[in-house]
């Protein structure tokens, strides 16, 4: 046998069924931008020490095919960046087609056509949340007293801070928002933050919540888990495990006990509205907790979207009743009012088209098909710009009977007298957190450890 045919034999020896065909990953994807001339752009990280077994046998004479057939298996995918770019991503089981989500949402819509059908699914749905959770039962309170920090008034509403311990040695903080002046009681608004940059120190939140109060409602604008002041016990990378979701369902609980117990609370009057994760947050509160009489989930509700955070779909909530997806969780709050706010430029993009059609049908069995709106804005994308204010202003206004909100001449709210507070301002802890109180847990596995003996 000549050296030749011993080089080619050996060669051959590493691409044989003995070994699956095996090609490194980032070889593969060589091969595919140079058969099918695109550009796949990807960091080292998602490549190194990953193999394609069967690699030449996945190519097909089609581009999108031939990725998908490779990818796969690996959990990963691309997404088009431009016209034949493309961007190595891990595989995102929360992301759905429209039309994939929509084909589960009519089969889960199947299962019920009456109100008394409906009734018996989210009679078994509930408990089964709670379960998901890993709250059935109820952790106990830890029954310490809130901390609270001193008063700051403005022309015609007022702000403090306060943190509540909702687990031993867990804290979250948020900001109480009230009108100056008032007698008797008022609305209560829970205003959970969303991920976006800057916590619920940015402006945005500010806006909105000082704008409520000065429409008549004490508002309370609060952290995630592993976000905002709650990093001075855990760290970012723990706002993404599966636990951050239980964490933050019951911090929202806890709140709302502190709230609906103070004299001026009116328990008859509650509300519920946060954007992007917190929309998700607040469509399973209400599904979950009775005391919330009205929300508004803003650009977050969509059936072709699970929530892109484990915060949001971390727990296996979604698995219960064979399945189910956050239009039903949103259909739970009926009879309740509801308002959807979606856009164009996010998964909410298609919502008149399909999934606000269920809502008004569930809505339908109670004979109350108005209580629930949609304010789409086409043109928009993913925040809680003036607009959505506007709509969530425009709809809690009327569903809590507030004051109306300051207009200008065009019609939009005039926020110029809310005061955009420094972030420091708006800390329970100082500035380095020194006041953090010293039973105070430090890193998730400390957390991990009493939760788990909790029982």
């Amino acid at each position: 046998m000549s050296c030749s045919c011993l080089m080619i034999l050996q060669a051959g020896a590493q691409q044989n069924s003995d070994e699956a065909y095996r090609r490194p990953l980032r070889e593969v994807l060589d091969s595919i931008q140079t058969r099918f001339g695109v550009t796949i752009r990807y960091p080292d990280s998602m490549v190194n020490n990953k193999w394609v077994s069967y690699a030449d046998w996945r190519f097909r004479p089609g581009f999108e095919e031939t990725a998908d057939n490779i990818l796969k298996p690996l959990d990963l995918k691309l997404k088009k960046d431009k016209e034949r770019v493309y961007k190595l991503s891990v595989y995102e089981y929360y992301r759905w087609t429209p039309e994939e989500g929509w084909a589960e949402l009519d089969r889960i819509a199947a299962l019920y056509n009456d109100k008394k059908s409906w009734e018996a699914r989210k009679a078994a749905l509930r408990p089964c949340l709670l379960d998901a959770l890993q709250l059935n039962p109820m952790p106990a309170s830890p029954g310490s007293k809130p901390i609270i920090t001193a008063e700051r008034k403005y022309k015609d509403y007022t702000v403090q801070n306060i943190a509540l311990e909702i687990f031993p040695g867990v804290y979250v903080s948020g900001s109480l928002y009230r009108p100056l002046r008032y007698k008797g009681k008022i609305p209560v608004i829970l205003n959970p933050d969303g991920h976006w940059p800057k916590q619920r120190y940015r402006a945005d939140c500010q806006y909105r919540c000082a704008m409520l109060a000065r429409m008549g409602a004490m508002t309370f604008s609060y952290d995630l888990f592993a976000w905002g002041e709650s990093l001075l016990q855990f760290n970012i990378d723990d706002h993404r495990r599966s636990l951050s979701m239980t964490m933050q369902v019951l911090a929202t609980l806890r709140i709302t006990d502190y709230l609906l117990a103070r004299p001026d609370a009116d328990t008859n009057r509650v509300a519920i509205t946060g954007g992007s994760g917190a929309g998700s947050h607040t469509v399973l509160l209400t599904a979950i907790d009775d005391r919330i009489k009205v929300s508004a989930p803003v650009v977050s509700l969509s059936s072709y979207f699970y929530g892109g955070c484990p915060c949001e779909s971390g727990m296996p909530i979604h698995a219960c009743g064979g399945r189910t997806d956050n239009m039903e969780i949103a259909a739970m709050a009926a009879p309740r009012p509801q308002l959807v706010v979606s856009d164009g430029r996010d998964w909410t993009d298609r919502m008149p088209e399909h999934d606000f059609p269920y809502l008004k049908k569930m809505y339908g069995y109670y004979g109350v098909a108005e209580k629930v709106e949609n304010v789409h804005l086409p043109d928009e994308g993913h925040d809680f710009g003036i607009n959505k204010r506007k709509a969530v202003y425009d709809f809690l206004q009327r569903q809590l009977n507030l004051k109306p909100f300051p207009k200008l001449a065009d019609g939009q709210p005039d926020e110029s007298g809310v005061v955009i507070e420094e972030e420091k301002l708006l800390y329970v802890f100082g500035d380095k957190g020194e006041r953090l109180p010293a039973n105070a847990v430090h890193g998730f596995a400390e957390l991990e450890m009493r939760w788990k003996g909790r029982r």
